[in-house]
C-alpha cells in the first residue's frame, strides 16, 4: 500500500499573488488544504522537503500527514505547479481526506519476468501501452503500484487490465472497455520474414482459373460432345 509521508507547514494569513512571491522569497513553497466539507486552508511548507518528495515521481499519489501548527491532517497531493521558466515548484494543492474517502490516483504499472516470456527471447519487443493506470481506491489503501507478470507471453500476446489482479476495494476507472496494458511486438526482421512468408505461401496457392480447368478436367466439351452425336 502507498506510502505515508510527513510534511511541516505553517498558516498563511494573506492570499493572492503578491503574498506568494513573498512565500518563496523565504525558501517556502505556497499551498492550500481543502476539501472534506471543511474551508480552504492557506499553508506555507519548506521548499526543500517538498522538492524531496516531487522528485521521487510518486508524489500525487503518496498519503501525506501535514503538520500545521501542530495539528495533523491526512492529505493527498492533488497538484503542483512549476515556473514555465525556471521549473521551480511554485505551488502545491492538499486534498483533506476524511474517514472512508474514496480517491482517483494515478498508480505506476511496474512488468516483471521478462526473462521468462518466450516472446521476449524470440527478438519480440515490449510494447507498453500504459506506464500508469488510473484507480479508484479507498484513501486509505492506495497501492504502491500494479504488477504485471510477463511469464509465458509471446509475440503476438497482449495484457488487458481483466488480467491484473487488483488490490481489494480498488477499480479501473475506464469501466466501458477491457483496455490493454501492453503487448509483445514481433520485431522488424522477423515481421519482414512473416510477411514474405505469407506471400510465399499466397504464390504457391492455386489460381480460380487453374482451380476451375483442375476441376474440369476429364470432362468432354459441349461442342465435341454434339458433333459425337450426330456421327452416331
Amino acid at each position: 500500500m502507498a506510502r505515508i509521508v510527513q510534511l511541516k507547514a505553517v498558516k498563511r494569513d494573506r492570499a493572492g499573488k503578491g503574498a506568494a512571491r513573498a512565500v518563496r522569497r523565504e525558501g517556502l513553497v505556497p499551498g492550500v488544504v481543502y476539501g472534506d466539507k471543511k474551508e480552504p486552508q492557506l499553508i506555507s511548507l519548506g521548499y526543500v522537503d517538498m522538492f524531496q518528495q516531487v522528485q521521487t515521481g510518486r508524489f500525487l499519489s503518496t498519503l501525506v500527514d501535514l503538520e500545521v501548527d501542530g495539528t495533523t491532517v491526512r492529505t493527498i497531493p492533488r497538484a503542483v505547479q512549476f515556473d514555465p521558466v525556471r521549473d521551480f515548484i511554485i505551488h502545491a494543492d492538499f486534498l483533506r481526506l476524511g474517514a472512508g474517502a474514496r480517491i482517483t490516483v494515478e498508480v505506476m504499472v511496474q512488468f516483471r519476468n521478462a526473462e521468462a516470456a518466450p516472446g521476449i527471447k524470440r527478438g519480440g519487443v515490449l510494447n507498453i501501452v500504459r506506464h500508469e493506470v488510473e484507480l479508484s481506491c479507498p484513501a486509505d489503501s492506495i497501492p504502491e503500484e500494479i504488477v504485471v507478470d510477463l511469464t509465458g507471453m509471446d509475440i503476438g500476446d497482449s495484457v488487458h487490465i481483466s488480467h491484473v489482479a487488483l488490490p481489494e476495494g480498488s477499480t479501473p476507472t475506464i469501466t466501458d472497455r477491457d483496455f490493454t496494458i501492453c503487448t509483445i511486438a514481433a520485431p522488424a526482421g522477423l515481421k519482414e520474414e512473416l510477411k514474405e512468408a505469407e506471400e510465399a505461401a499466397e504464390a504457391a496457392e492455386p489460381g480460380e482459373e487453374e482451380e476451375e480447368e483442375e476441376a474440369g478436367e476429364g470432362d468432354v466439351p459441349a461442342s465435341r460432345q454434339k458433333d459425337e452425336d450426330r456421327s452416331r
